[in-house]
């Protein structure tokens, strides 16, 4: 199972925003199915801070193709919150993209309404600085 190019990089910035790093990846089985994120270049993220529990998808979205990114990523997205909504119901899953990548891309019209219409919380990092810019709910 590979890890996303940017993988190590968010987990830094949410350990420096205080979050403790709980599961490198975060493992889900349900129904019979077992869900990492696999494509080769996504990895989930376990993380708590005091009662807080979060799990982080992480898309780099560097392929020629951003749409296609976005489908994969939309889908990946919802079956991981449906797994995690029957599995672990207190962890919220975010979506972690790049600050460049949500400034051109996700604040066009329609990949905007999808993400509010389909409720995806979006994790925003700067990728030089390896901190975390937004946490969009």
């Amino acid at each position: 199972m590979a890890k996303d190019l940017y993988h190590e990089q968010v987990k830094r910035a949410l350990e420096k925003d205080g979050w403790q790093i709980t599961h490198d990846p975060y493992e889900l089985r349900i129904g019979g199915v077992e869900m990492y994120i696999d494509i080769g270049a996504e990895q989930i993220i376990g993380a708590e801070r005091g009662n807080d529990k979060i799990a982080v998808e992480v898309k780099s979205f560097i392929s020629p193709s951003r749409i296609s990114d976005f489908h994969l990523a939309h889908g990946q997205f919802l079956d991981y919150r449906y797994a995690l909504e029957d599995k672990d119901p207190e962890r919220i899953l975010y979506l972690a993209v790049p600050r460049f990548v949500y400034q051109s891309f996700f604040n066009l019209a329609f990949i905007n309404s999808v993400v509010q219409r389909s409720q995806i919380k979006l994790l925003v990092y700067d990728l030089e600085k390896e901190t975390i810019e937004q946490w969009i709910k």
